[in-house]
């Protein structure tokens, strides 16, 4: 570390004047861009989306664009924090920014819909390591007392990535093109990769972590049957038909099953606590009201601009800022909550629970109506749910975990929300076929797929719920409580 860095205060206080005068604080800045770009990607494709649809078509696979990145950025997340135990953390940086920015061109010159999800798989690749490589960076490049406020502003980062993300999509579009919304991204990564070799220059960025070059057993098997699920999952989308649909959709759900399964099995390399969808302990009960809501709620951000332009033609930029107003929701509400007493825990998440429900059944209505204040609501409650519950159930979950689970725990919220949304994009694409967009894009098509995509996944919702429901009536409550 750098003499500013490697001075450890007695109390948790950032010398801010120090680390910029050492160079850290030019370095945290450096590595929170992966995770700027990376959220910002992730949630500026919604807006994008109807002017691509309109020039490449292929609205069948409107949501495959989320699956496939959000398998790159979980298998890529995995492997990074892995790869810094053998290969320095500088030369994973810039590959890792390569890797997003050539993603991003792919996505930006695309002359059809199977190469752009080419193009946002490699994208997911490259951004899943960007965030698990800036987490990494901040334990090891900076002192152990300021690591709280620096993950403060990574999470401040990720607020304002979710609210801009959305609003350059639809100016880019509005103004320009959408290709340049991407074409942005192409030069952010690229100039991110080439940065790196300039401000990653301490010894601890420059070498490996782990002096015997072994790295931590990696999860290969579990990761590709994941993998290979979210895949067969959406296939059941393309053409529907009744047995082949079927068929592929119970081999996914089967599939999924089994890679938890074989997590559960690998003590060593495992991505989630146990007992994991156990309703007898809060943990359990967490992590599937995790995996419920994650996947019930994908389907706004995916088809919500395409559906509101098509059946109501409101303005691309309009549904940006309902979109960027969902994600201000969560982070204001957050902010807001997160001095509550902690004996209120569980009523808040409970609260929050009923937020989310009332607004993806409100989507249900408010969709087909195209009534542009009710949509705003709906957002507002779906955001500010989240916003909410998820910083207390995620000490919920890391609470209950067994003992030395404690780490897996708190990791493991982030990863089952990108599966979640993996697999409800995946299954918001099977539903939105089946709907009518298997004829392709019109507004008849629409108002059939406005109709049922949200409705289907109310039950989910309900769901959702009734686990955090049970984390409410859990018999330790006290004893969590104080956790």
């Amino acid at each position: 570390m750098t003499a500013a860095s490697g001075n450890k205060a007695a109390s948790n206080r950032v010398d801010w004047r120090a680390l910029w005068a050492s160079g850290d604080l030019a370095r945290f800045c450096f590595v929170s861009l992966g995770i700027l770009l990376h959220a910002t990607n992730e949630t500026m494709v919604a807006t994008v989306m109807p002017a691509m649809i309109g020039e490449l078509a292929g609205v069948q696979l409107v949501g495959w664009s989320l699956a496939v990145y959000e398998l790159g950025a979980i298998v890529a997340g995995a492997a990074a924090g892995r790869l810094v135990s053998y290969v320095a953390l500088r030369s994973n940086m810039m590959v890792a920014a390569l890797l997003y920015a050539i993603g991003a061109l792919i996505c930006a010159a695309a002359p059809s819909m199977p190469l752009f999800l080419v193009g946002r798989l490699v994208e997911g690749l490259g951004g899943g390591a960007l965030v698990s490589l800036a987490f990494v960076s901040v334990e090891r490049l900076f002192p152990r007392n300021i690591w709280p406020q620096l993950f403060g502003i990574m999470s401040a980062v990720w607020g304002v990535a979710a609210f801009s993300g959305p609003m350059l999509g639809a100016i880019m579009t509005e103004f320009l093109s959408w290709r340049w919304a991407f074409g942005v991204f192409t030069l952010g990564g690229a100039a991110m990769a080439l940065a790196s070799f300039i401000v990653l220059d301490t010894p601890q960025a420059r070498k490996p972590q782990a002096s015997d070059g072994k790295a931590p057993p990696f999860p290969y098997p579990a990761l590709a049957c994941l993998a290979l699920s979210v895949v067969l999952i959406a296939a059941a989308g393309i053409d529907i038909a009744l047995v082949r649909s079927s068929l592929l959709l119970f081999l996914g759900l089967i599939g999924l099953a089994l890679f938890f399964h074989m997590d559960a099995l690998r003590p060593q390399s495992r991505l989630f606590p146990s007992p994991l969808f156990s309703w007898r302990s809060p943990l359990g009960s967490g992590m599937t009201m995790v995996a419920a809501f994650s996947v019930a709620t994908c389907t706004f951000t995916i088809y919500g601009p395409l559906l509101l332009t098509t059946l109501h033609g409101i303005p691309i930029l309009t549904t940006g800022y309902i979109i960027a107003a969902e994600s201000i929701a969560w982070s204001v509400l957050s902010i807001l909550i997160a001095n509550a007493p902690l004996e209120r825990e569980r009523l808040i998440i409970v609260a929050g629970a009923l937020m989310i429900a009332s607004g993806l059944a409100g989507f249900a209505y408010t969709i087909p109506a195209g009534s542009i204040p009710l949509i705003l609501l709906c957002a507002l409650l779906q955001g500010g749910g989240f916003g909410v519950c998820w910083p207390f159930l995620t000490r919920v979950i890391v609470a209950s975990a067994r003992d030395g689970e404690q780490t897996i725990a708190s990791a493991a919220v982030p990863t089952m929300q990108r599966i979640g949304y993996a697999v409800g994009a995946a299954v918001a694409g099977i539903i939105a076929n089946a709907s009518g967009f298997s004829e392709g894009l019109n507004r008849d098509a629409a108002a059939s797929v406005a109709g049922w995509l949200f409705l289907a996944f109310v039950p989910l919702g309900v769901f959702g719920c009734l686990a955090a429901l049970r984390i409410f009536l859990a018999a330790n409550r006290p004893r969590l409580a104080a956790g």
